[in-house]
């Protein structure tokens, strides 16, 4: 009931914000809206950086369940699951999600869109748009600064969502349509990150891991991203 409501305040407040930039029109607002899905893009791949390399909390039996080789089906593994997940506080959940999609990629794509995206809206995406019509009804916010804002606020949105498409094989034609005009990544672009652990890790367009890679080396030499952080321990 409450993501419900949090779902139709946003898409309210994003009619909303839409209804603020079309009063104030201007060419400006098609670099403005690009600018926004590039730094969409660049959060996409910081927050996969950090989620990746973050250490799982150990002694919880996380690694049990990590590399648990019978099927995930079975009343043993369910049980596992559900004793390591109740010491995990949300933002560890998403880390060993993070971890857990590598060796299996698919299961990511098989997750519904809601459970994507659900905690980005909660979290980040309602807040956010709220503050935006605050701001536009405050302050004289130009049309051009609005739809940027808008484009960053889908990309963020949407962002684990547009990661679980390159783990599935058939997907809406939006998304399709969106990888032919290079507005999103393909899956064989975001493979290069599933082989080497090491780049590319911005997941949207992929337009901002040319800026993100060298950070990661320097933070990958500087010890403050560890390889021990790529899978649970005991």
């Amino acid at each position: 009931m409450l993501m419900r409501l949090a779902i139709t305040a946003l898409i309210m407040s994003g009619i909303a914000n839409l209804a603020f930039a079309a009063a104030d029109p201007s060419w400006w607002m098609l670099p403005a809206a690009l600018a926004g899905w590039y730094v969409a893009d660049m959060m996409s791949g910081i927050v996969h950086m950090i989620m990746d390399y973050h250490p799982a909390r150990p002694g919880v039996g996380l690694d049990r369940i990590y590399f648990y080789r019978g099927s995930r089906e079975s009343a043993e593994y369910k049980t596992l699951f559900r004793a390591s997940m109740t010491h995990l506080n949300p933002f560890e959940r998403l880390v060993y999600d993070f971890k857990n999609h590598h060796p299996r990629p698919h299961a990511l794509g098989r997750r519904t869109m809601l459970r994507q995206i659900g905690s980005t809206i909660v979290a980040g995406s309602l807040p956010l748009s709220l503050l935006l019509n605050i701001a536009c009804l405050a302050l004289p916010v130009p049309g051009w600064a609005v739809a940027g804002a808008l484009s960053l606020l889908v990309g963020g949105t949407f962002a684990q969502y547009f990661h679980g498409t390159l783990h599935r094989d058939n997907n809406p034609w939006i998304v399709n349509a969106m990888r032919r005009v290079g507005l999103l990544m393909t899956p064989q672009a975001h493979q290069i990150h599933h082989d080497t652990l090491k780049r590319d890790f911005a997941t949207n367009s992929g337009w901002s891991n040319a800026v993100l890679n060298p950070v990661f080396r320097f933070c990958h030499d500087k010890g403050w991203l560890r390889d021990e952080g790529l899978e649970p321990q005991g």
